[in-house]
């Protein structure tokens, strides 16, 4: 079968004071995952983060409010037989006004332990479940 194409991105736990995680869905796409995106060259994972989510949803974190997570690997969501490896990274945010930006058509905050939509294999075999023990 071969290697098959890894895509490097970064990613975000965004928890908010009532435990819940913040998703993003992107246009044409059906599953939700964690906001984030691939690092610019020269740019740390933290960094890649930060300008993500600032772009994506408004969000304005510093890499020093990050708290990291680890390296997961998944399926792609949207990129057929690519896996994506993501560096993760937790923030907690006071209740914050998001709203989507760019290639971004919805953003939604669920609870990571009945999440109710369609999710990325990142978000529902990695993420939320850090999510879900970062909550309580």
């Amino acid at each position: 079968m071969g290697v098959r194409p890894t895509i490097a991105v970064s990613a975000g736990v965004v928890l908010d004071s009532r435990g819940r995680v913040l998703l993003v869905r992107k246009a044409g796409t059906s599953a939700f995952m964690n906001p984030g995106g691939k690092p610019e060259p020269g740019e740390s994972a933290a960094e890649a983060l930060c300008r993500e989510l600032a772009e994506e949803v408004g969000l304005e974190v510093r890499p020093d409010e990050l708290t990291y997570l680890g390296r997961f690997s998944a399926e792609a969501a949207n990129e057929p037989n690519h896996l994506v490896n993501a560096e993760a990274f937790a923030v907690m945010v006071a209740d914050a006004d998001v709203l989507p930006r760019l290639e971004i058509a919805e953003v939604a905050w669920v609870y990571p332990a009945r999440a109710d939509v369609e999710l990325a294999p990142l978000a529902a075999d990695h993420l939320l479940p850090v999510a879900a023990r970062l909550a309580h």
